[in-house]
Order: C-alpha cells, then sequence, then structure tokens
C-alpha cells in the first residue's frame, strides 16, 4: 500500500497554483553534424528532416505530460549543433537560408524558440564563424522564433576582443534592423564567455559537440515558490536558517521538474539529458527573484547587500538541486534579466538598480548583464566595453557570464521598451558616457588568467 504525504501533496499543489512554479522550458537537444553538404539546399532539406524526426512529437508530448500532472510547461524548445559548424561546409554559405529553414520548422513544429545560430570564437575565427556573425542582423530580422549566440571568451582562451568589437557593431545593427519592433533582434542575441553546451533557456541554447545524438534538457522556474517559502519564516531567522529554506525548497522544485522531465524523454524515446535549476522570472506578479530579496530583509532591489543576497541565494538553489538530482548542468543559480521580471523593472525605473550594480551582481549570478535596454545612441564601442567587461568577469571567475543588451532605436534614458510575454518591459537605463574607443578599438586578444594552466 503506497502512503502518501498529504503536507508534501499540498506543497506542491500551492506551488503552482499561489506561487507560478513552472516547468520553464523542455528543450530537445538535437545534433546536426550529418547535415554538413558542399550545398546549401541540401544542408536545409536535411536539417528540416532531422527536426521533424526528433522533434515531431515534442509539444503534444508535452501537452499530455502537462495535462496528467498539472504542471504548466511554458515553453517548448529546440537547439541545434551552432549553425557556424553545419554551414561552413558550404560552397554558398548562405546562413541567412540555413536561418530561415529552422526557423520554418520551429513553426512548423510548434515550438516557441530554437536556438544554436551560434559561433564559438574565443580563440579566432573560421570564415564560417565570419560569416554567421555577419549574417546575424538579417537573420534575426527575417525569422520569428530563432535566437542567436556568440561565444567570445573562455576561462582557457582568454577573451577574443576583435570579436568583442565585431559582436558589439552586431548587436547596434540587431536593434537598427528591428526598430520597427523595439530593436526585439538584439533581445535574441546573447555574447558569452565560458558558454555551456547543454543550456536550456534562450537566447543561449545550443547543442554542444561533445553532446549525443539527441537529448531532452530541462529548465525549471520558481522565484515565488522560494519568496513564498522565505516569507514563512520568521522574519529573524539568520542566515543560516534562510539558505537551509532556500535549499530544502530547490530541492522540491528539481525533484518536480526532473519527474517531469524523464517522463517526456521516455515519451520521446530520447535520453534524459540534464536540468537546469535556474530561477527565471517573468513579468508575472509574484514571480520575481528581485522580490526575494524583498523577502530576504532588503527594501528593494539595488539596495547596498543586494549581491550579497544574491550570492546566497546562487549558491542555495545550487546545493538544494543537486541533491534532488545526479544530472545537473546547463547554467543553475538565479536570473536576473531586467525586462523579464516585475521587480527588477520596478527598481530600475525608480533608480534604484543601475548599470553599475547590475554588473557587480554579475559576479555571483547564473548569467550576466541580461535584457538590459540601453539608448539607441549609445556607441557601439561602448557596447564593447560592457561586454569586455563582462567577459572578463567570467574568464577571472570560471563562471558563465553573458551580456544580452539592446540598444533600443530611437528612445532614451527615461522611456520604455515594452516588448510583451516573457520578454516584458524595461526602462531605458542610463550608460557611462566616457569613452572605451581607444580600449576596444586595440584589438587582439586579452590572454588567458594564470589559473588556465592547471593541467
Amino acid at each position: 500500500m503506497t502512503i502518501f504525504d498529504e503536507k508534501l501533496i499540498l506543497e506542491t499543489i500551492n506551488m503552482i497554483k499561489l506561487h507560478n512554479f513552472d516547468i520553464r522550458t523542455v528543450t530537445l537537444s538535437i545534433s546536426l553534424r550529418d547535415c554538413i553538404s558542399e550545398n546549401v539546399n541540401t544542408v536545409c532539406d536535411k536539417i528540416q528532416w532531422k527536426l521533424e524526426k526528433y522533434a515531431k512529437n515534442l509539444v503534444s508530448y508535452a501537452n499530455e505530460i502537462e495535462n496528467d500532472y498539472s504542471i504548466p510547461i511554458v515553453n517548448k524548445r529546440i537547439s541545434v549543433t551552432p549553425i557556424s559548424l553545419i554551414g561552413e561546409s558550404c560552397n554558398d554559405k548562405d546562413y541567412v537560408k540555413i536561418a530561415q529553414t529552422l526557423d520554418k520548422s520551429a513553426q512548423e513544429l510548434g515550438v516557441d524558440f530554437i536556438g544554436g545560430f551560434s559561433a564559438l570564437v574565443e580563440k579566432g575565427f573560421t570564415q564560417g564563424d565570419l560569416k554567421l556573425i555577419e549574417s546575424i542582423p538579417e537573420a534575426l530580422a527575417t525569422t520569428q522564433r530563432l535566437c542567436s549566440s556568440v561565444n567570445l571568451a573562455s576561462s582557457k582562451a582568454g577573451i577574443n576582443m576583435d570579436a568583442v568589437l565585431k559582436m558589439s557593431k552586431i548587436v547596434k545593427e540587431a536593434a537598427e534592423i528591428t526598430a520597427d519592433k523595439g530593436g526585439i533582434g538584439a533581445a535574441k542575441l546573447v555574447c558569452f564567455c565560458n558558454s555551456v553546451s547543454d543550456n536550456p533557456f534562450m537566447a543561449g541554447a545550443y547543442c554542444g559537440y561533445g553532446e549525443p545524438e539527441c537529448a531532452l534538457n530541462i529548465g525549471v522556474s520558481g522565484p515565488g515558490v522560494v519568496r513564498a517559502a522565505i516569507n514563512d519564516l520568521d522574519k529573524t531567522a539568520d542566515m543560516g536558517i534562510l539558505a537551509n529554506k532556500i535549499k530544502k525548497t530547490a530541492y522540491k522544485i528539481t525533484s518536480t521538474g526532473e519527474l517531469v522531465g524523464r517522463k517526456l524523454a521516455d515519451k520521446l524515446g530520447v535520453p534524459f539529458g540534464i536540468i537546469d535549476l535556474s530561477l527565471a522570472p517573468t513579468p508575472a506578479v509574484g514571480d520575481s527573484v528581485a522580490q526575494i530579496f524583498q523577502a530576504m530583509g532588503l527594501e528593494h532591489a539595488g539596495a547596498h547587500g543586494t549581491t550579497a543576497a544574491l550570492a546566497m541565494l546562487n549558491d542555495a538553489v545550487k546545493k538544494g538541486g543537486i541533491m534532488a538530482s545526479s544530472y545537473v548542468g546547463g547554467l543553475s543559480g538565479a536570473f536576473i534579466p531586467v525586462s523579464e521580471d516585475a521587480g527588477m523593472i520596478e527598481a530600475a525605473s525608480k533608480g534604484y538598480l543601475t548599470f553599475d550594480k547590475l554588473e557587480a551582481m554579475t559576479c555571483v549570478c547564473s548569467v550576466g548583464l541580461d535584457m538590459i535596454a540601453i539608448p539607441g545612441d549609445t556607441p557601439s564601442t561602448t557596447i564593447a566595453g560592457m561586454i569586455a567587461d563582462e567577459m572578463a568577469i567570467g574568464m577571472i571567475n570560471k563562471k558563465t557570464t553573458a551580456t544580452r543588451i539592446i540598444p533600443v532605436p530611437n528612445k532614451n534614458v527615461g522611456d520604455t521598451i515594452v516588448y510583451g510575454g516573457l520578454l516584458g518591459e524595461a526602462p531605458i537605463m542610463s550608460v557611462n558616457k566616457i569613452s572605451s574607443a581607444n580600449f576596444v578599438n586595440r584589438g587582439g586578444y586579452i590572454p588567458a588568467p594564470i589559473h588556465s594552466l592547471n593541467n
């Protein structure tokens, strides 16, 4: 006879109904390495066939699991092998055509996003890398579901400053070419240091070279659940008790997420990959990482102590989640995207949260400067400086960092850009006016730190 724990059942129901708990994404990682050909039309045909083969039931089966367990699955996504690798053998390196093929397949399969229009250039460019990077603005402007990422640095290789400068111009162009949509092209483009090959979250998801033929990766979320758990504690509970509460909550979230992921992987007939523990917020009220800081005792995100609170949150989430699963991967921790978090939006709008404070917080969070809207006339060299700073934080600290900065055309400090949905809205934030040009224009490589020599 099975013995049910009524308390745990009620806690799970409340997590879903009252505190915005959900499976943020189920992401099917698919290798396209066998789609390489000299003919770009052949490549596109092979890609369509491969995606159809593995992902044709992804959405329908995910919906069945959602109904069976009454746990919302917000996004269904696909990630593929970095397309710079797939397209560079073509005589006609038409990366835009490949991008449109990926987008068409994503639409036909009913998935929300497809990631992997990517290149890994931390140590230099191939001809395929350069062609892909130069095609990014047009590719993002002519597609709906496609996401792009470029890895510019690593703790082993250092920072490719030529790539940083080039990507700063690409970010500007991606925003300008989609000016009629608030520069949304830049919102689907991320620059990484130490990117990971099994990340299920967009815009940075891709299927790494060492990944299997196909695998299902899961991204869970639950800022509202963590906030509610903290609110249940006595307001005078010390930091150790607070951290332990977060760990226990993360354990529950992870256990539920892995159950859903394994059930879906079994139905699809593919291996279960990893579960990403990242607390991914949304613009919905009560689903905010920033509001966790308030529950901890800060008046608002951005107050002195915010970085310490984020460090403890990130660490406790990882410790709790790792006890619930042997297959934790991706980014894992806490995201701090400005436009996608109701509390972050409020803090930035009121001036409590500045660009520099956000940069400091990236030293301890899961990703980096994420979904930050800045004036459209910001020079590309200033954007290059922002990217370089974030790459340096990741390189030195041996962690993943990233930038998803949106120079919104025709917008200035004091304005707001509204994207809707999970992308939310963002106040245009003030940036430092002092020039970075002479520094970033030097080009070359910032060498890897001494701790890279650890063989």
